[in-house]
């Protein structure tokens, strides 16, 4: 690196409107500033995420999260090199209202526009907050994905396995509705199994039987209903101390799933002889400490560091976003003004689609 970059990053794959503006030098990158204006209260009634609302909470708060983001860091449009912006995949009317917004803020002040994978973004945290050196293992895991890559370079990802159905973070948030917990259902979920046996239960370990990497949460999803419907009919209710029972039982059934898989993947990334081997873990549900604490102690067996960002970049952000676009930019990528918003982009896309093909490509 020679020169310094300055980004303005943007993001609003789902339901948190986000900017920041970032700075790479030779000296690896700075946060200068990181906005992220979350929906919980909107979608709060209803269960989970509803898109139509996101989308115009998105296209109202989106110049707002961007005025502040500049103000923070002390900057103008005129200090920035780039605009980044996610591109996909992502609920389309969030994805759509960033893109739009990007494009206005590129076209009046005159800026080359960078379009990122939100995937890509969560795969690179590592090398944002600690200059992590490729190749390196990710565990992507969050609400709506779940996969093991070989990180190679910013747009050079092998896939070696990844979930056949739900995501463990979309799994936690059904499971809290299931039990009568508010969303996001990932936190809750594991605050109420912070008391409760997690022996009590015994859930299913899904695909534990089969070879490779490949998850699958849907059953074990299945699993807690079924055994809530149990206590119910035997006891005419749910008590506080049974949904914390099956909170951690449902918790501790995915943290050994993850385990297990993750060691396979660790073993086939191990066998490339990679010089400095690393794990690192990303994603909404990288959060949860049960889980951190069981990957950490995989990686540690395997001899492999591993790596967790900090809290608030495991979950989505633009910081990430404006990084993955620096090294892009670097690259000599751009975009221009026919940059497309999509609601699928898969980040391997040598591999075969693991949850199939619509009209508008493959999902993961």
């Amino acid at each position: 690196m020679s020169t310094a970059l300055t980004i303005l990053g943007i993001e609003s794959s789902c339901d948190d409107t986000a900017a920041a503006v970032l700075r790479l030098d030779d000296a690896g990158a700075q946060v200068l500033a990181s906005v992220v204006m979350g929906q919980a209260a909107l979608h709060a009634d209803f269960g989970g995420v509803v898109p139509e609302i996101a989308a115009r909470a998105h296209a109202e708060k989106l110049d707002i999260a961007v005025r502040e983001a500049l103000r923070l860091s002390g900057l103008g449009l005129d200090a920035m090199d780039a605009v980044a912006v996610t591109a996909g995949p992502g609920l389309i009317g969030g994805v759509l209202a960033g893109v739009m917004c990007a494009k206005g803020i590129a076209a009046g002040a005159g800026l080359p526009l960078v379009g990122v994978n939100h995937l890509a973004g969560h795969a690179l945290t590592p090398r944002l907050t600690d200059g992590a050196a490729y190749p390196y293992l990710m565990l992507l895991v969050s609400g709506g994905h779940c996969q093991f890559l070989i990180v190679h370079g910013p747009e050079e990802f092998a896939r070696i396995g990844g979930t056949i159905d739900d995501a463990p973070g979309e799994a936690f948030d059904k499971v809290a509705r299931l039990l009568g917990l508010p969303q996001p259902g990932g936190p809750e979920v594991e605050r109420a199994a912070a008391t409760g046996d997690p022996e009590r239960f015994r859930l299913p370990r899904p695909l534990l039987d089969r070879a490779g990497c490949d998850l699958s949460f849907s059953g074990l999803k299945t699993a807690v209903l079924r055994t809530r419907d149990g206590i119910v009919a035997e006891k005419a209710g749910l008590m506080r101390q049974d949904r914390a029972d099956l909170c951690a039982g449902f918790q501790a059934a995915v943290c050994d799933v993850l385990a297990e898989k993750t060691r396979r993947a660790l073993a086939l990334y191990m066998a490339e002889g990679p010089a400095a081997p690393l794990i690192a873990v990303a994603g909404g549900v990288a959060a949860n400490g049960t889980i951190r604490a069981a990957l950490r102690d995989v990686a540690a067996q395997a001899g492999a560091r591993f790596l967790a960002p900090p809290l608030a970049l495991c979950t989505d952000n633009a910081a990430m976003i404006a990084y993955a676009g620096a090294e892009l930019y670097r690259r000599g990528h751009r975009d221009d003004m026919t940059l497309a918003a999509r609601p699928r982009w898969p980040l391997d896309t040598a591999s075969p689609a693991m949850l199939g093909h619509g009209k508008r490509g493959a999902k993961a």
